[in-house]
């Protein structure tokens, strides 16, 4: 978010100059009755102390007037100096127009997902969906952080620098042209703020949202969530899951891709197939034999509930996708054949 960038040394140095040549205008123009173009002369000559003569000879007045408006100068144009000078070498300006290409790329996004909050569980959200292929936008309030992460020679993280729970910074975000948005703020009730605020203005957008406490989940919903995750709570759960059925979780973590061997689980649908591929079954498809991945479950039409292990028999039809289960190549191949 532009406005919100380190700029406010910037405004103050041309606010000060600004309001330093007014003074001299003025002040030559009222104690010399000079006019409007021989007062800003002599204000310029002054302010830039050039040792040019003067238009008309000073009265004891405006030679005070003088000597205080120079004095005051000095310490204008230094401050202007160092101000520019930081932001030439110290990176402050190539900051700034990195942060002007991010916002005119921002603005052409479509179909794209907005992460609300970059700490652990936003990170971890965002380079999900950046390995995933799908475009996200972060809205984060520390600078620094995102700034150290861009400035590290990664890639760079499309970012909006503001309060993720007002309208403005989620406009600047593209919500009206998101599909998701994924809030993960450390306090409940700023998540609430955030979906209600997101709902209103996205009706038809998916919102996944954090919550530290129980209490908050009801709440979270009826805001506008679509889904809400207790990052807390499924930790401790997958703990414990770790001593009863310490197999089944070494799995979930391979999908999860936090074992050594990681799956992916990726969705086929129906209106993603080729055309040659519509009408056949599941045997017909063949997906086992001709990528090494599985189908391990079928979800029938929108909204429908998920059937797992479908019936090899089963033809998928409109609205109905496949869950197919595989390691990044064979992933691969699936879009490869089938899309």
């Amino acid at each position: 978010m532009l406005k919100q960038l380190n700029l406010s040394r910037l405004w103050l140095a041309l606010g000060l100059l600004a309001f330093s040549f007014s003074v001299g205008v003025g002040g030559f123009m009222l104690l010399e009755n000079y006019s409007f173009v021989d007062a800003f002369y002599m204000t310029v000559i002054t302010a830039s102390t050039v040792g040019f003569g003067e238009v008309h000879p000073l009265s004891s007045v405006g030679r005070i007037f003088v000597a205080f408006y120079i004095l005051f100068n000095l310490l204008v144009v230094a401050y202007l100096v160092s101000v520019l000078t930081t932001y030439i070498f110290d990176g402050e300006l190539r900051h700034l127009f990195r942060m002007i290409r991010a916002d005119q790329e921002i603005k052409s996004f479509r179909n794209h997902v907005i992460v609300c909050g970059f700490g652990r569980n936003g990170y971890k959200a965002f380079d999900e969906l950046r390995h995933s292929g799908t475009r996200a936008v972060v809205v984060e309030q520390n600078e620094a952080m995102l700034r150290a992460v861009n400035e590290s020679g990664g890639p760079q993280i499309p970012a909006v620098y503001g309060d993720a729970t007002t309208e403005v910074a989620l406009r600047q975000a593209g919500i009206e042209h998101a599909r998701a948005l994924i809030t993960t703020l450390p306090k409940d009730a700023d998540n609430v703020f955030v979906a209600l605020t997101a709902r209103e203005l996205n009706p038809h957008l998916t919102i996944i949202a954090r919550a530290s406490a129980r209490s908050s989940v009801s709440k979270l919903i009826s805001a506008g969530a679509n889904s809400v995750v207790m990052p807390d709570e499924i930790g401790g759960s997958h703990m414990a899951n770790l001593v009863i059925r310490p197999e089944v979780i070494r799995f979930l973590d391979m999908i999860s891709g936090l074992g050594p061997n990681k799956l992916r689980l990726e969705e086929l649908s129906f209106g993603e197939m080729r055309p040659s591929m519509r009408g056949q079954s599941i045997r017909e498809l063949d997906v086992r034999s001709r990528t090494g991945a599985t189908v391990i479950a079928l979800r029938r039409g929108q909204g429908g509930e998920l059937e797992v292990s479908p019936a090899a028999d089963y033809r998928p039809s409109a609205g109905d996708v496949l869950l197919v289960l595989g390691n990044e190549e064979q992933i691969q191949a699936v879009h490869t054949q089938y899309k």
